[in-house]
């Protein structure tokens, strides 16, 4: 399955260039060409198969985890954890797919997650530890949009610690399973983090804290700092933290991305993809006009939440080719990456933000660190 997605990402990849502004921010002119031939572009039919596998997808009751889900089943996963915030809303999701797809009652499990509380994310990962033989693959789908300030722990702001911090923490939380799962099965467990190419368009002043403030973490924690930008943000903070967890995996850092070709130093790929524009309901709360531009585009040019989901299968069963890359139109793309994170500073202010994630984690999960390190 690996080679065959590798086989298919070497056939398409390509590189992109942004044209920006000062603040290393796309320009829409320079997007928006690729934009709409991306929307357009045919996305294949998943291939492959999952068999034997244990794939968890966060935020599986509706829209694109839902259809990934679905997909992963279909393909012969031999276990699909749906985790979601909602027990209800699972269960209708997995009676969904059993029917839909055939597949015996047992395959697909549902377990309860609230990505924006860590306590709930440090049970959920526990219990897999403790139950699951095997975990091959993470999509970490679970994301928020909302226009207002909304606390999770720590009063850090809603979209903040469902997109980025509890994606992360998951993510580092699982690696013992998924080392187990390597060394047992010969295979290379798979992180996939569900991006977007909004993080083209953020602004991230955060990243500058005024004097005083603290560490960019902190300005999340003020109501007052809460604005439109606030989703865009979230992406290139998890597409830094994608990038600098690939790197720290192979024992590397410093604002890199990944690329080692040991796996036997490191056999978890970490990855990010773009689904692209999707009718989905993750926007039903944006502000106006941005309800409006977003239900614009999907009517003209968007992706229904089946053909969008084709990239999350695509970057769940990719390999080691797409270790710290970015992922669009399900292939790896070299420079798709928005000019901040491709810049020196982007650079900095990756180690900057996972550093900060991590300490943050340290002090809820004491010996974090070394599991990501692989010492505990």
């Amino acid at each position: 399955m690996a080679e065959q997605a590798k086989s298919d990402a070497s056939k398409q990849r390509h590189a992109l260039s942004w044209a920006s502004d000062s603040n290393y921010t796309t320009t829409v002119p320079s997007y928006a060409w690729y934009f709409l031939k991306s929307q357009l572009t045919p996305l294949p039919q998943p291939k492959g198969n999952f068999d034997g596998q244990t794939v968890i997808v966060t935020g599986a009751n509706v829209g694109l985890g839902l259809e990934a889900a679905r997909t992963v089943v279909r393909l012969g996963a031999s276990k699909v954890i749906l985790a979601c915030r909602d027990p209800a809303k699972a269960d209708a999701a997995r009676a969904d797919i059993e029917a839909s797809t055939g597949r015996a009652p047992g395959v697909v499990e549902c377990w309860q997650v609230d990505v924006g509380s860590l306590d709930s994310v440090r049970e959920f990962c526990a219990r897999a530890d403790k139950s699951l033989t095997r975990v091959d693959a993470l999509i970490a789908n679970a994301a928020v949009a909302i226009p207002t300030y909304v606390a999770c722990d720590g009063g850090l702001e809603s979209t903040i610690a469902v997109n980025v911090v509890g994606a992360l923490f998951m993510a580092v939380l699982l690696l013992p399973s998924m080392r187990r799962t390597a060394a047992r099965f010969n295979v290379e467990p798979r992180v996939s983090f569900v991006g977007s190419d909004a993080h083209q368009f953020a602004r991230f002043a955060e990243r500058n804290p005024p004097p005083g403030r603290g560490g960019i973490l902190d300005v999340f924690r003020d109501p007052a700092a809460m604005d439109t930008d606030r989703y865009n943000v979230s992406k290139v903070m998890i597409l830094m933290c994608a990038r600098e967890l690939a790197a720290r995996l192979d024992g590397g850092g410093g604002g890199g991305g990944g690329g080692d070709d040991h796996p036997e130093r490191n056999p978890v790929v970490v990855n990010t993809l773009n689904p692209g524009m999707c009718r989905s309901q993750l926007f039903r709360h944006a502000p106006f006009p941005l309800d409006w531009i977003v239900a614009l585009g999907v009517r003209l040019v968007g992706r229904s939440t089946e053909v969008g989901s084709r990239t999350l299968v695509a970057a769940a069963a990719a390999g080691r080719e797409s270790h710290g890359k970015y992922m669009l139109d399900c292939v790896v793309v070299e420079g798709a990456e928005s000019p901040l994170v491709r810049s020196e500073e982007g650079r900095a202010v990756q180690v900057r933000v996972f550093d900060e994630i991590m300490a943050e984690l340290e002090k809820v999960h004491p010996g974090i660190g070394k599991i990501l390190a692989g010492s505990a």
